[in-house]
Protein backbone atom coordinates (compact mmCIF):
# COMPACT_ATOMS: atom_id res chain seq x y z
CA UNK A 1 0.00 0.00 0.00
CA UNK A 2 1.69 3.26 -0.91
CA UNK A 3 1.95 6.22 1.51
CA UNK A 4 -0.60 8.27 3.18
CA UNK A 5 0.45 11.74 3.52
CA UNK A 6 -0.93 13.84 6.22
CA UNK A 7 -1.28 17.59 5.71
CA UNK A 8 -2.52 19.46 8.58
CA UNK A 9 -3.55 23.50 7.43
CA UNK A 10 -2.81 25.94 9.97
CA UNK A 11 -2.94 30.12 10.43
CA UNK A 12 -0.07 31.20 12.80
CA UNK A 13 -1.22 31.41 16.63
CA UNK A 14 -1.60 34.97 16.84
CA UNK A 15 -3.77 36.92 18.85
CA UNK A 16 -6.84 38.46 16.76
CA UNK A 17 -5.92 37.07 13.82
CA UNK A 18 -6.92 32.97 14.83
CA UNK A 19 -10.01 31.70 16.73
CA UNK A 20 -11.70 34.77 16.34
CA UNK A 21 -15.15 33.87 17.27
CA UNK A 22 -13.67 33.17 20.74
CA UNK A 23 -12.23 35.94 21.60
CA UNK A 24 -15.32 37.19 23.53
CA UNK A 25 -14.93 33.99 25.60
CA UNK A 26 -11.50 33.55 25.96
CA UNK A 27 -9.85 37.27 24.55
CA UNK A 28 -7.32 37.66 22.01
CA UNK A 29 -4.44 36.05 23.95
CA UNK A 30 -6.39 33.35 25.29
CA UNK A 31 -8.33 32.85 22.07
CA UNK A 32 -4.45 32.57 20.62
CA UNK A 33 -2.86 30.12 22.89
CA UNK A 34 -5.82 27.78 22.32
CA UNK A 35 -5.16 27.78 18.97
CA UNK A 36 -1.31 26.88 19.74
CA UNK A 37 -2.24 24.37 21.87
CA UNK A 38 -4.81 22.98 19.37
CA UNK A 39 -2.13 22.71 16.37
CA UNK A 40 0.56 21.34 18.60
CA UNK A 41 -1.73 18.63 19.49
CA UNK A 42 -3.09 17.74 16.03
CA UNK A 43 0.69 17.43 14.81
CA UNK A 44 1.21 15.38 17.76
CA UNK A 45 -1.64 13.15 16.35
CA UNK A 46 -0.36 13.12 13.48
CA UNK A 47 3.09 12.42 13.60
CA UNK A 48 1.94 9.16 16.32
CA UNK A 49 -0.30 7.79 13.49
CA UNK A 50 2.68 6.82 11.27
CA UNK A 51 0.87 6.28 8.11
CA UNK A 52 3.45 8.48 6.24
CA UNK A 53 4.67 11.84 6.12
CA UNK A 54 3.44 14.92 7.42
CA UNK A 55 3.07 18.39 6.38
CA UNK A 56 2.26 21.10 8.25
CA UNK A 57 0.69 24.05 5.14
CA UNK A 58 1.27 27.08 7.11
CA UNK A 59 -0.02 30.77 6.38
CA UNK A 60 1.76 32.82 6.22
CA UNK A 61 4.91 30.96 5.02
CA UNK A 62 7.29 28.79 7.23
CA UNK A 63 9.91 31.93 7.12
CA UNK A 64 7.73 34.30 8.63
CA UNK A 65 8.63 35.43 12.03
CA UNK A 66 4.71 34.87 13.35
CA UNK A 67 5.95 30.82 13.51
CA UNK A 68 8.57 31.15 16.13
CA UNK A 69 8.51 30.22 19.27
CA UNK A 70 6.59 26.75 18.08
CA UNK A 71 6.76 23.58 18.90
CA UNK A 72 7.03 21.69 15.91
CA UNK A 73 8.40 18.34 15.80
CA UNK A 74 11.59 18.08 13.34
CA UNK A 75 9.81 15.19 11.38
CA UNK A 76 6.88 17.66 10.34
CA UNK A 77 7.93 19.02 6.82
CA UNK A 78 6.88 22.50 6.34
CA UNK A 79 5.06 23.84 3.16
CA UNK A 80 3.16 27.61 2.57
CA UNK A 81 0.17 27.35 2.06
CA UNK A 82 -0.01 29.96 -0.90
CA UNK A 83 -2.65 32.44 -2.19
CA UNK A 84 -6.68 31.67 -2.69
CA UNK A 85 -9.11 30.48 -0.70
CA UNK A 86 -9.59 27.54 1.79
CA UNK A 87 -10.85 25.03 -1.64
CA UNK A 88 -7.99 26.95 -4.33
CA UNK A 89 -5.19 26.15 -1.23
CA UNK A 90 -6.51 22.72 -0.42
CA UNK A 91 -6.62 21.63 -4.05
CA UNK A 92 -3.04 22.45 -4.34
CA UNK A 93 -1.61 20.30 -2.01
CA UNK A 94 -4.14 17.65 -2.87
CA UNK A 95 -3.50 17.40 -6.37
CA UNK A 96 0.85 17.97 -5.55
CA UNK A 97 0.99 15.16 -3.10
CA UNK A 98 -1.57 13.03 -5.15
CA UNK A 99 0.67 13.60 -8.20
CA UNK A 100 3.55 12.66 -6.06
CA UNK A 101 2.11 8.72 -5.57
CA UNK A 102 0.94 9.54 -1.96
CA UNK A 103 -3.00 9.24 -0.80
CA UNK A 104 -3.28 12.38 1.28
CA UNK A 105 -5.27 13.09 4.41
CA UNK A 106 -5.94 16.53 4.40
CA UNK A 107 -6.94 18.21 8.28
CA UNK A 108 -6.89 21.30 9.88
CA UNK A 109 -6.30 22.16 14.05
CA UNK A 110 -9.72 22.64 15.52
CA UNK A 111 -10.75 18.84 16.24
CA UNK A 112 -9.62 17.40 18.98
CA UNK A 113 -11.51 14.09 18.23
CA UNK A 114 -9.51 13.78 15.25
CA UNK A 115 -6.60 11.12 17.06
CA UNK A 116 -3.81 9.30 15.35
CA UNK A 117 -6.29 6.13 15.87
CA UNK A 118 -8.65 7.74 13.34
CA UNK A 119 -6.32 9.39 11.38
CA UNK A 120 -5.01 5.52 10.67
CA UNK A 121 -8.43 4.07 10.71
CA UNK A 122 -9.04 6.55 7.53
CA UNK A 123 -5.49 6.20 6.16
CA UNK A 124 -6.00 2.28 6.21
CA UNK A 125 -9.59 2.97 4.34
CA UNK A 126 -8.05 4.72 1.29
CA UNK A 127 -6.60 1.09 0.27
CA UNK A 128 -9.43 0.53 -0.86
CA UNK A 129 -11.97 3.48 -1.26
CA UNK A 130 -11.49 6.62 -3.31
CA UNK A 131 -12.03 9.23 -0.82
CA UNK A 132 -12.43 9.07 3.15
CA UNK A 133 -14.00 11.72 5.35
CA UNK A 134 -15.10 12.66 8.63
CA UNK A 135 -17.92 14.97 8.85
CA UNK A 136 -18.09 17.48 11.80
CA UNK A 137 -21.08 18.01 13.74
CA UNK A 138 -21.56 21.48 12.32
CA UNK A 139 -22.41 20.15 8.82
CA UNK A 140 -18.67 20.77 7.72
CA UNK A 141 -15.44 17.73 7.50
CA UNK A 142 -12.46 17.58 9.72
CA UNK A 143 -11.13 15.48 7.23
CA UNK A 144 -11.28 14.49 3.58
CA UNK A 145 -8.55 11.50 2.35
CA UNK A 146 -8.13 10.99 -1.58
CA UNK A 147 -6.28 8.43 -3.76
CA UNK A 148 -7.28 10.47 -6.70
CA UNK A 149 -7.48 14.28 -7.28
CA UNK A 150 -10.51 15.48 -8.41
CA UNK A 151 -10.94 19.68 -8.70
CA UNK A 152 -14.59 19.70 -8.33
CA UNK A 153 -14.32 18.69 -4.89
CA UNK A 154 -12.72 22.23 -3.72
CA UNK A 155 -13.83 24.73 -6.70
CA UNK A 156 -17.18 26.91 -5.81
CA UNK A 157 -17.96 25.06 -2.32
CA UNK A 158 -19.45 27.44 -0.07
CA UNK A 159 -16.70 27.21 2.80
CA UNK A 160 -17.78 27.71 6.39
CA UNK A 161 -21.28 26.17 6.03
CA UNK A 162 -23.29 23.23 6.99
CA UNK A 163 -23.64 22.36 3.06
CA UNK A 164 -19.97 21.17 2.77
CA UNK A 165 -20.07 17.52 3.73
CA UNK A 166 -22.80 16.95 1.92
CA UNK A 167 -22.18 19.24 -1.15
CA UNK A 168 -18.63 17.46 -0.65
CA UNK A 169 -20.28 13.51 -0.54
CA UNK A 170 -22.99 14.48 -3.71
CA UNK A 171 -19.77 15.25 -5.82
CA UNK A 172 -18.42 11.99 -5.20
CA UNK A 173 -21.38 9.96 -5.68
CA UNK A 174 -21.60 11.93 -9.09
CA UNK A 175 -18.12 10.82 -10.20
CA UNK A 176 -19.33 6.98 -8.70
CA UNK A 177 -16.11 7.07 -6.20
CA UNK A 178 -16.49 4.30 -3.49
CA UNK A 179 -16.56 6.68 -0.45
CA UNK A 180 -15.97 5.63 3.33
CA UNK A 181 -17.29 8.05 6.36
CA UNK A 182 -15.99 7.83 9.63
CA UNK A 183 -18.71 9.46 12.75
CA UNK A 184 -19.22 12.75 13.10
CA UNK A 185 -16.74 14.70 15.35
CA UNK A 186 -16.99 18.08 16.87
CA UNK A 187 -14.66 20.80 16.16
CA UNK A 188 -13.61 24.05 18.55
CA UNK A 189 -15.10 26.66 16.68
CA UNK A 190 -17.57 29.07 19.15
CA UNK A 191 -18.02 29.49 22.65
CA UNK A 192 -20.45 26.60 23.33
CA UNK A 193 -17.72 24.18 21.54
CA UNK A 194 -15.68 25.02 24.49
CA UNK A 195 -18.02 21.97 26.25
CA UNK A 196 -16.00 19.21 24.26
CA UNK A 197 -12.58 20.54 24.52
CA UNK A 198 -10.59 17.53 26.45
CA UNK A 199 -9.26 19.68 30.03
CA UNK A 200 -11.05 22.86 29.50
CA UNK A 201 -12.88 24.16 32.53
CA UNK A 202 -12.08 28.04 32.55
CA UNK A 203 -11.11 30.38 30.01
CA UNK A 204 -7.12 29.92 28.31
CA UNK A 205 -5.17 32.55 29.48
CA UNK A 206 -2.48 34.23 27.08
CA UNK A 207 1.27 33.70 27.74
Amino acid sequence: MKATRIVVFAKAPQPGRVKTRLIPALGAEGAAALARRMLEEALAQAVRAGVGPVELCMSPGPADPAWSGLAIPDAVIRGDQGEGDLGARMARAARRVIGEGEAVLLTGTDCPDLTADRLRAASARLADHAAVLYPAADGGYVLLGLNRFEASLFNDMPWSTPAVARLTLARMAALGWRVWVGEALRDIDEERDLVWLPGFSRPIQGG
